[in-house]
């Protein structure tokens, strides 16, 4: 194998290194940003229900209010997106 099929090989690699890059950052940003909400709207609820407790108030806490809860209060506030 002579030099110059290397050096066409060792570019193709890098390019297709960081064409996936590039494909999959987007999901894993997304991915992130999910999780990120979650964690905060998991921290509302309890809030909530911290406070709520003088007043026979409850949100049930799962991935679903976590997410919901913390969607509807991004939407509501002037800045729509933090991260």
């Amino acid at each position: 194998m002579n030099s110059t099929n290397t050096i066409i090989i060792f570019l193709g690699c890098i390019i297709s290194i960081i064409l996936f890059g590039k494909i999959f950052v987007l999901p894993i940003k997304m991915i992130i940003k999910l999780i990120i909400n979650s964690i905060l709207g998991g921290i509302i609820i309890v809030v909530i229900n911290w406070i709520g407790t003088a007043f026979n108030l409850h949100i049930g806490l799962n991935i679903f209010t976590a997410i919901f809860v913390r969607n509807t209060w991004n939407s509501r506030s002037n800045i729509t997106d933090i991260f």
